[in-house]
């Protein structure tokens, strides 16, 4: 059976993304990703950069058979089957090291445990060197950086009080707290951030 999901989103931003995954990502290596959802950011980024191959993982079972039957239909020989993983558990499911540890519009989505644990989790599976990749709207200096944005942290905290937009420098204390360097940070389209850190 096809339970193939699409995101309108995904589709928004994946070019964007890709284009910054391009630039940092090695030509060759292993990358998972964390909250893949439905598996389109994966299939993506697999075609467009053969030479890595790809391990998705969701918490949800909807969405792990989404990613399935992607990676079916697109015939995709470097994207694993996808695994569960629960950022707040200690033992990930995933079998490190990797390259790049990536987690599309996560954080957000999520109580801080699993930002505490996303990054607790990449510091154990990635080589030194390697990048934790997070896309998604931030605040700055405690400051929305846009009107949507706001509206966006009002609507997530509506649906539970732990989710919200999380603060830039926050999330980069957390890094520096785990043993990463904010390497970079990249002005994406919609008012997000591409914000990149390298384990030390």
């Amino acid at each position: 059976m096809d339970h193939r999901q699409y995101s309108p989103s995904t589709a928004r931003n994946r070019e964007p993304i890709l284009a910054v995954m391009r630039r940092i990502f090695p030509q060759i290596g292993k990358v998972l990703e964390i909250a893949s959802g439905s598996g389109e950011h994966a299939v993506f980024a697999a075609c467009a950069m053969p030479g890595l191959v790809w391990q998705p993982s969701d918490l949800d079972a909807e969405a792990r058979a989404s990613i399935a039957s992607w990676i079916a239909h697109e015939k995709l020989a470097n994207v694993l089957p996808p695994l569960t993983i629960d950022v707040r558990e200690a033992d990930w499911t995933a079998e490190g090291p990797f390259d790049a540890v990536v987690a599309i519009n996560m954080i957000h989505i999520a109580p801080w445990e699993a930002a505490l644990g996303l990054f607790g989790g990449a510091g154990r599976l990635l080589h030194r060197g390697g990048i934790l990749f997070l896309y998604g709207p931030y605040k700055r200096e405690g400051r929305h950086t846009a009107p949507s944005n706001e509206g966006f942290d009002q609507w997530l905290k509506a649906r539970d009080p732990a989710f919200g937009v999380r603060d830039l420098a926050d999330v980069t204390a957390l890094g520096e707290d785990n043993g990463f360097a904010l390497r970079e940070i990249v002005e994406m389209p919609a008012n997000n951030l591409c914000v990149v850190f390298a384990k030390n």
